[in-house]
């Protein structure tokens, strides 16, 4: 079994196969999490894993939809998050690059959505980009300690990795680690220990190499579990067995 801890099935994307992806995935022997960016994303989410057997959900509002959260979303996410197969709050947190919701905004729906996982004991799915201090921060004041964490398609410094690391903090890696141009990533893999990392396509998106510019599902996993193998000096079963069993213990998937 291979999990992919976050993919977007609910994306436009999708639309037209999705059964036929989905049939290629359990045939696979792949569980995938399907991350959610908003209310009615989460709700998309749901009638998905409602009809897949290997589909678990995270619901939760991006930062770029934070600007549009409705007045009562707390409520709201608090209702979503019940359902039996989510798995996590997510996904949530900063995003500098596009800044399409104001900072304080962001941070402040960030902030809200984090005590909806303490008060549920789930774990957050957290987007950062271009954030990482303000992330960081976030995360000591309301979660550390707390509830666990994954970062998903890890984009920070080596340094940051460090700090993470010694929190325990899980990170999830994606097609950009098989990128030319992944030199920081490949060394921030190279360091972080697999009892800390998970495997993640970000499906629609992100696909990786050789398969670049199609869109992206979880059965390309197999070239980032090749890559990380490759970067760790390790078998692509240990990376498969670490980062399953990581994924198992943070989102209870069985």
């Amino acid at each position: 079994m291979i999990v992919d801890v976050h993919a977007h099935y609910d994306d436009e994307a999708f639309l037209d196969d999705l059964e036929d992806v989905m049939a290629r995935l359990k045939q696979q022997g792949i569980i995938a999490i399907s991350s959610s960016s908003s209310i009615e994303s989460s709700k998309e989410n749901i009638e998905i894993a409602k009809m897949y057997d290997h589909i678990y959900i995270s619901v939760g509002i991006h930062p770029h939809e934070a600007k549009d959260a409705p007045k009562d979303f707390e409520d709201d996410l608090f209702e979503l998050a019940k359902y039996e197969k989510n798995v996590a709050i997510g996904e949530i947190g900063l995003d500098y690059h596009y800044d399409f919701s104001p900072r304080d905004v962001q941070k402040e729906v960030f902030v809200h959505q984090i005590e909806v996982a303490k008060k549920l004991n789930l774990p957050i799915v957290v987007h950062s980009r271009e954030a990482h201090k303000d992330t960081l921060d976030i995360l000591q004041e309301h979660a550390i300690g707390k509830i666990p964490i994954l970062i998903h398609c890890y984009s920070g410094s080596v340094e940051m990795s460090r700090i993470l690391r010694k929190h325990g903090i899980y990170i999830s890696v994606g097609g950009v680690v098989t990128f030319q141009n992944a030199k920081k990533l490949i060394e921030v893999v190279k360091e972080y220990p697999l009892e800390l990392l998970m495997l993640e396509t970000d499906s629609p998106y992100l696909t990786p190499h050789p398969h670049r510019g199609k869109r992206n599902d979880s059965t390309y996993l197999k070239y980032v579990i090749t890559k990380i193998a490759e970067i760790k000096g390790v078998s692509e079963d240990e990376v498969i067995e670490k980062t399953t069993q990581n994924a198992m213990d943070v989102f209870g998937i069985k």
